[in-house]
């Protein structure tokens, strides 16, 4: 079965996705000034064990997050960063990545806080281009330095804080919880197959609707069709596209997922991801949690 081409699956931003095949043939401009090729794992050691040709690596740990308090660099740190991987304002630049684009998501999320709106995601990650036999190097790409001035950072459209999750629970409005089943229901503190640590207490956030994230994705890992998509998180869950709805998860990781999906290929109003997820909630005295 051939598959659908991304402006055809029915998204309300099908621009923000790019395919494998869209990818490859662009190889060769993947070291200019115009087009940035950025892979973002979770494990460190996938990026070194062979990459997408011309692909520079962003470390969510080392790159993304400052090194002392529980927060994302600044406005700087940030500069900084684009100016050593050779990104411009106006780089386009293409996220991939392990674990079916989580991180490649988290680091898209991240990239809006400071306006960087060039972005897209390589639909189906890692996953997808090996499955389909590309080519993989080892070669560290050393990209000229480019000129990013300091931008401002807006948390205020993308993200949440557990003051505001506060409020919104008192309020009723939608919340959506993508960990696992049993993440939700307390049984474990982490993901299936990890270790069970991260925070004292387990359930979910009172009013929230178990989606587990991987339920947008097919077993390539590329996204599903927006009538899939609609299928599951308006008709089952009875989401509203034109109210406010945060989503989380442990650490934020796997919620930037499932806010890619709702915010660009549903065309969600206004989703905030709640970063601090259920490593904050699950650790904090007198909030209220379901099971």
């Amino acid at each position: 079965m051939n598959e659908v081409p991304i402006d055809k699956r029915g998204y309300t931003h099908p621009e923000v996705l790019v395919s494998t095949e869209w990818v490859a043939q662009r190889l060769g401009d993947a070291e200019g000034a115009d087009l940035r090729i950025v892979e973002s794992n979770e494990d460190p050691l996938v990026y070194p064990s062979g990459h997408i040709p011309g692909a520079v690596e962003i470390d969510w740990t080392r790159d993304l997050n400052d090194p002392l308090k529980r927060d994302y660099i600044g406005a700087e740190a940030f500069a900084a960063l684009m100016t050593r991987l050779g990104i411009t304002p106006r780089t386009t630049v293409v996220f991939y990545g392990d674990r079916n684009n989580w991180w490649a998501a988290y680091a898209y999320w991240v990239f809006q806080l400071f306006g960087h709106d060039k972005a897209r995601l390589m639909d189906g990650g890692r996953l997808k281009w090996q499955q389909e036999g590309r080519p993989l190097v080892q070669q560290t790409p050393a990209p000229a330095a480019a000129d990013y001035p300091v931008p401002a950072r807006d948390d205020s459209v993308v993200r949440a804080f557990q003051v505001e999750v506060l409020a919104h629970v008192e309020a009723g409005r939608k919340l959506v919880d993508v960990r696992s089943p049993e993440e939700y229901s307390g049984e474990r503190l982490h993901m299936p197959d990890f270790p069970n640590e991260g925070a004292l207490r387990g359930g979910h956030i009172p009013g929230a609707a178990s989606i587990p994230w991987a339920r947008a994705v097919n077993s390539d890992g590329t996204f599903k069709s927006a009538a899939e998509l609609r299928a599951i998180y308006q008709e089952e869950k009875a989401l509203p596209r034109d109210e406010e709805v945060i989503v989380y998860c442990r650490i934020g990781e796997r919620s930037s997922h499932s806010w890619f999906v709702l915010t660009h290929l549903l065309g969600f109003e206004k989703v905030r991801n709640y970063d601090g997820s259920w490593t904050e909630w699950g650790n904090s005295v007198g909030v209220p949690i379901e099971r």
